[in-house]
């Protein structure tokens, strides 16, 4: 026998893969049943760097579960691809002085080559990036379809400004309120962008949460707190002294009595004209300056802050002037950026106006008892009634809530609403690398869509690709820059933002399918036939961003008709991050360690059993590579034992003996843990188990079976080793082989053991048939000698019974 080598192993192997095409997934596949394919899908990778070991744990659990489908004899399709337009290949060209195109594609063709030398078994044929003009055209495709919907639309928005590097800065490119290029303090700029309408879909995307039929209740949390939708009533505020009304929502109508100042947002448009000429403007422009550099993020975790305009609000129920605030923790991007501030019924207003000694008056009190002192925050709760509320006083709160808002509706100052804390999607970026928005801009005829046979518009080529005052398109060549209006005819300007790089992994699954077509995005046919999904697999952090965008795109694509399906990824699994000292790790930020050293010392294998070994496969851990090596020395004794019964005839007919059975309760348990509880710690951990009981019993009549099923079951987790093996076993091409399966005759043990309890101590052993009844158990139980020994005639006051395993008596 000779030593295992896990660098010879592994490059014969890859080599034959990819020689037989092994992992090629064909278009469709002759006479196949819907339910026969097997769509797996990971999310998009930025190809900004190298791959890191959190890569590694996450493409192997996606291997584990291709090899596993593959070989129970679904169609598989698990293809790879780049998300490659954006900021972190902007921002790496920037420090190298490079193109963002060289370093993308050098930075794609290092990972692919380290993707190979993993062995993870993916359809290379089908590989895309965003970035060629072979996908972007399709993108730009897309984009003038909802376009033409009405989906895709221009207004005006602020962003973030550096005034010193004169551009357009991301939220991550903003530290502290400065720009983190020169540190400069950062303002807000109002610039005209393009928008998704994905509000339209916002109750949609709640409503069809009920056929995410297998997502993490997380994810499901934080995309309906994403999308808020709160039920209340939009109010109308007179500015006193002007002919101005604003309108606030509120899901608290109920305490409108209780209103006794009033909050716009700094962004909002009203700011600036209430505090014309007032003595207040300066230090309201100042304060709003100093705003736009902070994120929401920060505004809703610092201390509550603002200035007061010199201006009044009318209290609609009362009538009462109301002074007129701007502060920061109100947002623009809820409701309508202003808000009735009723101290004793909110605990951000409470703070607030503890702050400023504002008037706080308790308008809501509990049925029972006395209303809350004044300067007292108190929350709301159904059985509360209404006090110091006129006419509505000694109502129930929720119907004084109804009745406020039908008399107001009656003066024309309120209506019934429903608002979402989701706002439509900004897709412009004033930067260079990204997907050109295929229109013009023409003096006569307005915005008008770039024609189909036109696309794609391409990139082009510019001299400095910094944004530097205004979008770095606006300075290409004027034969890119100036085009004839299709239109018209006259020449126009070519849109010069680029889009945000989620458009371009909003629909990237679709084009898998279908990635060489060159008539459309994808066939129809071939959609039907894949989609959707049958199992995605990324990490948390895409929960409210990519994720939603995907979901808003389909249900857009449903209603032009271009897909049959709401839904693209029904079942959705969230594996754990690899921490580095306790952080995520990341590429950018230089905190991760790659997989290259560890494949050239222990081999792929050995790397790919550890990551998924270390913990279970939803749950991160904290990278720690001592295990490595003994990881490493399990595969050299799965080497030995598989040689040793190499030299052993196989069987006919297996003899039903110990190791048989524990063979066959392997099968099923790893058969388990991959297919419906993603345990890929344990389904390792259990072949491992297997292995020790093979070496310990080489002569038992079982034990060539249990060697050739122990190679078969590693073989998702560590294939290199497994075709090897299997092959020195007198078999060929594992990869082709069905997966194997348990005999349920002889997963039935004719007794399992049962431990007895008294108050958490055992105090004896029982030796019962596994599937006797609960009662007889615990009758059995409470007979045994040692346990009526120490119960000393106590009655149980509580009986706890693990079936099959445990009971315990609680005296």
């Amino acid at each position: 026998m000779d030593d295992y080598d896990p660098q010879v192993t592994e490059e014969k192997w890859q080599r034959v893969w990819e020689d037989e095409a092994a992992f090629v997934t064909p278009k469709s596949k002759p006479g196949a049943l819907p339910d026969e394919k097997y769509y797996l899908l990971e999310m998009l990778p930025y190809p900004s760097g190298r791959l890191h070991v959190g890569h590694v744990r996450n493409y192997t659990i996606v291997d584990v579960l291709g090899h596993f489908w593959r070989r129970r004899g679904r169609h598989v399709l698990r293809p790879m691809g780049w998300d490659a337009f954006g900021l972190p290949a902007e921002n790496a060209a920037i420090r190298e002085a490079g193109h963002p195109r060289l370093i993308t594609e050098r930075n794609i063709a290092s990972i692919r080559e380290q993707m190979k030398r993993i062995g993870w078994a993916i359809d290379w044929t089908r590989e895309i990036s965003s970035h060629t003009p072979e996908y972007y055209r399709w993108t730009q495709w897309l984009f003038l379809r909802f376009f033409e919907a009405g989906q895709a639309y221009r207004k005006e928005a602020p962003v973030k400004w550096c005034p010193k590097d004169q551009t357009v800065l991301a939220n991550e490119q903003v530290i502290d309120g400065r720009c983190e290029r020169c540190g400069t303090e950062v303002e807000s700029k109002s610039l005209e962008q393009w928008f998704y309408r994905y509000t339209d879909y916002a109750q949609q995307m709640l409503d069809d949460m009920e056929l995410l039929e297998s997502w993490p209740e997380r994810v499901l949390t934080m995309q309906r707190n994403w999308i808020g939708r709160s039920e209340g009533a939009d109010i109308l505020f007179r500015v006193e002294g002007s002919e101005v009304d604003v309108e606030v929502f509120t899901t608290r109508p109920d305490t409108l009595f209780g209103a006794t100042f009033f909050v716009l947002a700094p962004e909002h448009p009203l700011v600036a004209e209430l505090v014309q000429g007032q003595p207040e403007q300066t230090e309201v422009l100042e304060y709003v300056r100093r705003t736009a550099a902070r994120t929401v993020v920060e505004r809703e975790q610092k201390e509550k802050d603002g200035v007061f305009t010199g201006r009044h609000a009318v209290n609609p129920a009362t009538g009462e002037p109301i002074p007129i605030w701007v502060a920061d923790y109100v947002l623009m991007d809820y409701g309508t950026g202003a808000i009735m501030a009723v101290p004793a019924h909110d605990e951000r207003d409470f703070g607030f106006a503890e702050r400023y000694n504002l008037t706080v008056r308790p308008v809501v009190a509990p049925a029972e008892g006395e209303p809350a002192a004044e300067g007292a925050f108190a929350a709301h709760s159904e059985s509360e009634r209404l006090v110091d509320s006129g006419e509505f006083t000694g109502m129930a709160a929720p119907d004084g809530a109804k009745a406020i808002v039908s008399w107001l509706e009656g003066k024309s100052l309120a209506r019934a609403a429903v608002r979402y804390r989701l706002r439509d999607w900004l897709l412009s970026r004033q930067r260079y690398w990204g997907c050109p928005i295929p229109v013009v801009h023409c003096e006569r005829c307005g915005i008008v869509a770039v024609p189909d046979d036109e696309l794609p518009v391409l990139l082009p080529e510019v001299d400095d690709y910094t944004p530097r005052g205004k979008a770095p398109l606006a300075a290409a060549p004027d034969e890119w820059l100036h085009a004839p209006c299709p239109g018209c005819g006259e020449m126009a300007t070519r849109e010069v933002d680029t889009m945000d790089t989620f458009v371009d992994s909003s629909w990237y699954f679709l084009r898998y399918c279908d990635p060489r077509n060159d008539e459309a995005p994808f066939e129809r046919g071939v959609i039907d036939y894949w989609l959707p999904v049958d199992q995605y697999i990324g990490g948390v952090e895409h929960a409210v961003m990519h994720l939603l965008y995907a979901r808003y795109f389909c249900k857009v694509m449903n209603d032009l008709g271009l897909v049959g399906f709401r839904e693209p990824f029904p079942r959705m699994f969230n594996h754990g991050w690899v921490h580095m000292g306790g952080a995520k790790m990341s590429k950018s930020k230089g905190t991760s360690v790659g997989p290259d050293d560890y494949v050239a010392e222990h081999g792929a294998d050995a790397l790919r059993l550890y990551v998924l070994f270390v913990g279970p496969a939803d749950q991160a851990v904290d990278w720690n590579d001592s295990g490595l090596e003994g990881m490493a020395r399990f595969l050299r004794r799965l080497w030995r034992v598989a040689h040793e019964q190499a030299e052993h005839p196989g069987m006919d007919a297996v003899s039903d003996t110990p190791l048989v059975r524990k063979t066959h309760a392997t099968i099923a348990k790893v058969s388990d843990d991959i297919a419906r509880r993603f345990a890929m710690n344990t389904q390792i951990a259990a072949v491992m188990e297997l292995v020790n009981e093979i070496a310990r019993s080489p002569d038992d009549p079982g034990a060539r079976f249990a060697a050739e099923t122990a190679v078969s079951l590693i073989q998702p987790s560590a294939p290199h080793i497994a075709e090897e093996l299997w092959e020195r076993l007198g078999h060929e091409r594992l990869w082709e082989q069905s997966w194997p399966e348990a005999d349920p005759s002889l997963l039935e043990r004719e007794t399992v053991e049962v431990v007895v309890q008294v108050n958490g101590r055992i105090r004896d052993r029982l030796h019962v048939a596994p599937n006797l009844p609960e009662e007889e158990l615990v009758a059995l139980a409470r007979a045994s000698d040692r346990v009526r020994a120490f119960m000393d005639g106590a009655e149980a006051t509580r009986t706890v019974v693990v079936p099959g395993r445990l009971v315990n008596f609680v005296i």
